[in-house]
């Protein structure tokens, strides 16, 4: 015995369920395509959060800092003060990178001079310099005249807290080095022949700055002639 065919109104019951069915399938799908997006919209967003802070608070890609280190830290012996040994260790506590190349973006000189107890102390040649590696700061010298120089990939400013970190010399307003002030002994600190309060390593350096840090007895420095100016040589 043959089955029955279905009659019209129980095609059209079994149309519609199909049609329902049809219809939740694809609420389900665009309910999932729409989790998907939004997750990846989320992680692109979170993505490119995270890239922001860490590009507010890092470097520029050439490792120069946006904003110097205003204190200086390294030796709390009396002078002399050689150049470091490990001249990478102490740029990189500077924060500042070691290049293969000096920069020529900014390019600028200032000269520092150091007395203690009355006498001249000597900054060293290639502080900053690393000649086995051939690598270089953006800031350092190249000989023992005092004369720093600014040779970066970038514009920034550069502080003499940077400078003496990588000499490895601590300084703040009451010591340089080894030589604590007292009450009979006074560490001041000069731009341009003029006295400048606080920190010495607050100190920012500009193109031909003339900075003395004198230490000593009032008798001592009275023997001391701060200069206001360096006699640059041609070129620099």
């Amino acid at each position: 015995m043959s089955a029955q065919k279905p009659g019209p109104a129980e095609r059209k019951a079994r149309a519609a369920a199909l049609r329902a069915e049809e219809a939740r399938r694809e609420r389900r799908r665009r309910l999932l395509v729409g989790g998907v997006v939004g997750v990846l919209a989320l992680a692109v967003v979170g993505g490119i959060a995270g890239v922001i802070a860490t590009n507010q608070n890092s470097s520029s890609p050439s490792g120069v800092p946006a904003r110097p280190r205003m204190t200086a830290e390294g030796r709390t012996t009396p002078p002399p003060w050689d150049a470091p040994a490990d001249v990478a260790a102490a740029v990189k506590a500077a924060g500042l990178p070691m290049l293969g190349a000096e920069g020529t973006a900014l390019h600028i000189h200032a000269h520092l001079d150091v007395y203690a107890d009355g006498k001249p102390v000597t900054v060293p040649a290639l502080v900053g310099i690393d000649e086995s590696a051939q690598r270089i700061s953006p800031l350092h010298t190249h000989d023992t005249t005092g004369v720093i120089h600014v040779e970066s990939p970038v514009n920034a400013d550069f502080s003499l807290g940077q400078f003496l970190t990588e000499w490895q010399v601590s300084a703040s307003a009451d010591h340089l080095g080894g030589l604590r002030t007292d009450a009979t002994h006074a560490l001041t600190a000069y731009v341009d022949g003029k006295p400048v309060s606080g920190d010495p390593a607050a100190i920012l350096l500009h193109a031909h700055d003339e900075v003395a840090l004198v230490y000593g007895t009032a008798a001592e420095n009275a023997t001391v002639t701060v200069p206001s100016s360096y006699n640059w040589p041609s070129g620099l």
